[in-house]
């Protein structure tokens, strides 16, 4: 499932990636780069995970002579500003926030400073620029209470029971307003469960094979009965490429008395992108057991408060728009993950 990137579309204008040292971002600042695309990067190398990896991430990228690297706080308006004005993108991958469910309980204002007032600042930037299209990460997280499986689009999603999973309702909402009002394409992108090779050392996945490899216990929350749309990174850039060469168009047939909440008399569009195979977290860790060749020691715990039982994605909209069909294996995207763990870690 390869697209061929366009290149007239945007031969003329960088790409800005936000949060381009971050997982996603650098995987995806990666492909256009490999392209033979021009990217601007940014991202404040905060110290949420440790900005060791955000900096190796960021030498793989400065291999490149297409990529220009912007050290700044989206939140900072100012500075923002003055990045739009002197790169003028043409297309806009906004992936930068404050992530992690789990965090947000402790230090709330990091959510609204990055993922509020920052995507404020995209937005006017995007807004005073002529950006043909707005890309932007939202979350499975803004289901929340929703039990109905697997998620869609076109159901509400307005019981989020985490404030990261409210910022990331709050921002496809913000979007809306701005495409209403000065037309401005945007498309949300709600990921489920990323996982791969240079990824984000706070996710079960990374930290289970830490724990595994030093012959520690793992925290098993929920008893084991958690369920994720565990989704390879690569599959994921597929979907934000082919998506991002497709800017929407207002709905014609959206209806104010049966309103869609997945479209818009704007071009505004959200999408799931993820896997539409739900995996039982039991079945993750036997999977990465394997790849390790090594046992886990399991220690089960209960839910943890702001997680969600399970998340399965429908992907049908998606797929319709742009052919997108996750094609990597469990087995097989934990297998790279592992080879390039122990490569980067050593064990």
């Amino acid at each position: 499932m390869q697209a061929t990137l366009p290149a007239a579309a945007f031969a003329d204008r960088p790409i800005l990636v936000t949060g381009a040292a971050g997982f996603i971002g650098y995987h995806v600042a990666r492909r256009y780069l490999e392209a033979g695309r021009r990217v601007v990067g940014i991202d404040n190398l905060n110290a949420y995970y440790d900005p060791e990896l955000k900096r190796a991430r960021l030498a793989e990228l400065a291999k490149f002579d297409g990529f220009v690297f912007r050290r700044a706080d989206i939140a900072d308006r100012k500075e923002m500003a003055v990045i739009f004005e002197a790169h003028e993108p043409n297309l806009v991958i906004h992936l930068a926030a404050q992530a992690g469910v789990r965090h947000s309980l402790h230090a709330p204002q990091d959510y609204v400073s990055a993922n509020v007032a920052g995507f404020v600042n995209v937005l006017e930037g995007c807004r005073h620029h002529g950006v043909r299209h707005l890309v932007y990460a939202s979350s499975s997280s803004v289901y929340g209470a929703v039990t109905a499986e697997p998620f869609g689009e076109h159901m509400p999603a307005d019981h989020p029971v985490s404030l990261y999973g409210a910022t990331k309702r709050a921002n496809e909402l913000m979007a809306h307003s701005y495409s209403h009002l000065f037309d401005l394409p945007a498309t949300g992108l709600r990921f489920f469960t990323v996982y791969g090779p240079w990824g984000r050392p706070d996710m079960a996945l990374f930290l289970f094979a830490r724990a595994i490899l030093a012959g520690e216990p793992i925290a098993v929350f929920g008893e084991g009965r958690m369920r994720r749309s565990f989704t390879y990174i690569d599959d994921i850039v597929e979907g934000v490429v082919r998506i991002a060469d497709h800017p929407p168009v207002a709905d014609p047939a959206w209806n104010g008395h049966t309103p869609d909440p997945a479209t818009a008399p704007a071009p505004w569009r959200l999408y799931n992108i993820g896997n539409d195979r739900s995996v039982g977290l039991e079945e993750m860790i036997d999977t990465l057991e394997g790849a390790l060749g090594r046992k886990a020691v399991r220690d089960y715990q209960p839910m943890q408060p702001g997680d969600v039982r399970a998340t399965a994605a429908d992907v049908t909209d998606l797929s319709a728009a742009v052919g997108y069909r996750p094609a990597t294996p469990l087995d097989e995207g934990i297998a790279r993950f592992v080879a390039w763990y122990r490569a980067y870690y050593g064990g």
